[in-house]
């Protein structure tokens, strides 16, 4: 069970997965500065990573994505699987435009981070996918499926049965709104759109707003030019 801190909520809780002893180390130097924020444990290989997720509940696994045995895309694979509640997991590469991280959000990621970060960007990006409420990197994103053949028909997911206003908060969503910011473009209330947001995702089967976002774009609901 996690602890609790100061404000009564919980820790978020860590998982850190590298086979390089020392970007683990700067990881949780990274994770332990930052209050509200535990490392539940570390993983050497992406072979290890289901079990200690079982016993140690992390909401959150930074994955390396490439490792010598099992690949960070294939231990996310397994998790979304596996798992009835998987930890949302954040893929670390050297490389933004890399297939492997494409391959990794297609499999389940719900975003990705640069081994160059700042330690602040790696913070917020922990923060951004645990809270869920807007997309991690949507400029890069687009990029990723702009060239990994997204689809040109543009009525394409029309047989989910999206409302009129779904499809419009999944197109904002694609750009990289938040639920505020499209609470705003909309006139809506935050929580009408956190609605719509957990509608469309139940009809698009989406885990979370990256699977949805590219969906949107793999079909040509959404253009990556847009």
């Amino acid at each position: 069970m996690n602890e609790p801190v100061e404000n009564g909520q919980a820790d978020i809780r860590v998982l850190l997965v590298d086979d390089e002893q020392l970007v683990r180390t700067g990881l949780r130097a990274i994770v332990e500065s930052e209050s509200g924020l535990t490392v539940a444990g570390e993983a050497a290989d992406g072979a290890e990573v289901a079990g200690l997720v079982r016993g140690l509940a992390p909401d959150i696994v930074l994955m390396d994505v490439r490792m010598p045995s099992v690949d960070g895309i294939r231990a996310t694979e397994h998790l979304m699987s596996a798992m009835d509640s998987p930890p949302k997991v954040i893929v670390v590469t050297t490389f933004e435009n890399d297939d492997y991280v494409y391959a990794a959000l297609r499999a389940g990621a719900s975003g990705f981070l640069l081994k160059r970060a700042r330690p602040e960007e790696i913070l917020a990006a922990i923060r951004t996918v645990f809270a869920g409420e807007s997309l991690l990197f949507p400029t890069a994103i687009r990029r990723l499926a702009a060239r990994h053949g997204a689809g040109s028909r543009g009525d394409a997911l029309s047989d989910a049965g999206l409302t009129a206003r779904e499809a419009d908060v999944l197109r904002l969503m694609a750009t990289g709104m938040s639920n505020v910011e499209i609470a705003g473009e909309l006139y809506l209330g935050v929580q009408t759109v956190k609605t719509h947001v957990g509608n469309l995702l139940g009809k698009l089967a989406a885990r979370d707003r990256t699977q949805a976002v590219i969906k949107a774009y793999e079909s040509g609901f959404v253009s990556p030019q847009q």
